[in-house]
């Protein structure tokens, strides 16, 4: 079978494949040598990889998603981007893979979502993972606590980290762990069927352990300042972002404060064979 034919074949689609995880986990898939149809908005950005195809389509259009996913069987899906209508996306989207015949949903969710959970993102992930439930499909939920590659970005230009985050702790996850960990299940999905992994780094970190570990990878003095919750909208306000992202930014910090971040999973090493990335190699990688 050529090589056209065989991704025209694919009965795995991944979403995201633009993006950082969902490049990283199609870039894994073809190097295992597993067909795949890519399904982005604009077809002609995603990466061009052995075996894969890519294919117009867009969370927000249900139509559109259901004829390009027929055929499929296994279904990777990443989140949409941010905004107020995130949920309704997504729901338009899991119901777009039912009809179109999809049998087994991989959804990207995070670590302690609920329906009160702190971080208020995370309370779109559990009605996304509800609505999952609700829609027959088979179902594995990769739980991410917070990226361990968006770490250095909180630092200011002064070497400051602010936030209302306490001295709780966070255990940050490297991207290249959850898209191990993805590939993993995507490559025997019918194992992981019905499962709920919490994907975490290997130990839990306090915003001052963070920039301990920033100052000694980034060479130069990193520092973290506790705000109060009304100074941390205060300084954030500024950026003109609307209240629902404003509230966003705040509870990732609140959240750790909470504890609701707290807690080392197995799951890493459970289905990629290794320990988790350690957040200092993380850093190391993306600064070098």
């Amino acid at each position: 079978m050529s090589e056209t034919a065989a991704a025209s074949a694919a009965t795995t689609v991944v979403t995201g494949s633009t993006g950082r995880l969902g490049g990283r986990v199609a870039r894994r898939l073809a190097e295992r040598g597993i067909p795949q149809k890519l399904l982005a908005r604009s077809p002609e950005r995603a990466p061009r990889l052995t075996g894969a195809v890519a294919v117009r389509g867009d969370y927000a259009d249900q139509g559109a998603a259901r004829e390009a996913l027929a055929g499929a069987r296994t279904l990777f899906m990443v989140s949409a981007s941010e905004s107020a209508d995130r949920l309704a996306q997504h729901k338009r989207f899991v119901d777009a893979a039912a009809e179109a015949g999809v049998r087994h949903l991989v959804y990207v969710s995070f670590y302690g979502a609920a329906p009160d959970a702190t971080f208020t993102l995370a309370r779109d992930h559990f009605h996304t993972e509800q609505h999952i439930r609700a829609s027959g499909l088979a179902y594995t939920f990769l739980r991410d606590n917070l990226y361990a590659e968006f770490v250095p970005d909180l630092v200011g230009e002064d070497g400051v980290i602010r936030g209302p985050a306490g001295s709780g702790r966070a255990a940050f996850v490297a991207q290249d762990d959850i898209a191990d960990a993805a590939a993993a299940v995507l490559s025997r999905p019918d194992d992981h069927a019905g499962m709920t992994y919490d994907l975490t780094g290997p130990e839990a970190l306090s915003l001052d352990d963070a920039a301990t570990v920033l100052s000694e990878q980034l060479g130069r003095a990193v520092t973290y300042r506790r705000e109060t919750v009304e100074e941390a909208y205060a300084s954030r306000a500024s950026y003109g972002a609307p209240t629902w992202q404003l509230d966003a930014w705040v509870s990732t910090y609140t959240a750790i404060a909470s504890g609701e971040l707290d807690g080392v999973s197995d799951a890493v090493p459970r289905l990629t064979g290794r320990p988790a990335t350690p957040l200092a190699d993380v850093v190391r990688a993306v600064t070098r």
